[in-house]
């Protein structure tokens, strides 16, 4: 029985291949490997900083038996803080100042966007 059963999702997977609109081949027809190689990003450093630190993989920060949300897309960075005043702390990602945090809220108080569009002033 399941060697009919294996014949027929053969026969039903040809027909499927057959089927198909022109130009839909198979992904790997169609798509080439690029001719550049992706070596992930640099080793981060944060020199003007007080300290680097991980996000750990639920996007938090760990800081004085604190845990501070910020973000699981940064989960496994290493991030930049620096204490600007007495228990609020500067977040930064590469050269990004992402925000501040305080360890009474806990949380990441983002600055404005600064992959966003920016405009020059008009003289």
């Amino acid at each position: 029985m399941k060697k009919s059963s294996s014949r027929l999702a053969n026969q039903s997977k040809r027909q499927r291949v057959r089927l198909r609109p022109a130009g839909f081949g198979a992904t790997a027809l169609r798509e080439l490997r690029s001719a550049r190689h992706y070596e992930g990003l640099p080793k981060l450093a944060y020199p003007f900083h007080d300290r680097d630190v991980v996000v750990t993989s639920c996007g938090r920060l760990c800081l004085h038996r604190k845990r501070i949300n910020i973000s699981l897309v940064l989960a496994g960075q290493k991030l930049g803080i620096k204490e600007v005043d007495e228990g609020i702390w500067l977040v930064s990602f590469m050269h990004y100042d992402l925000g501040y945090f305080d360890l009474e809220q806990k949380t990441l108080q983002p600055l404005d966007n600064p992959f966003g569009t920016r405009l020059s002033p008009i003289s």
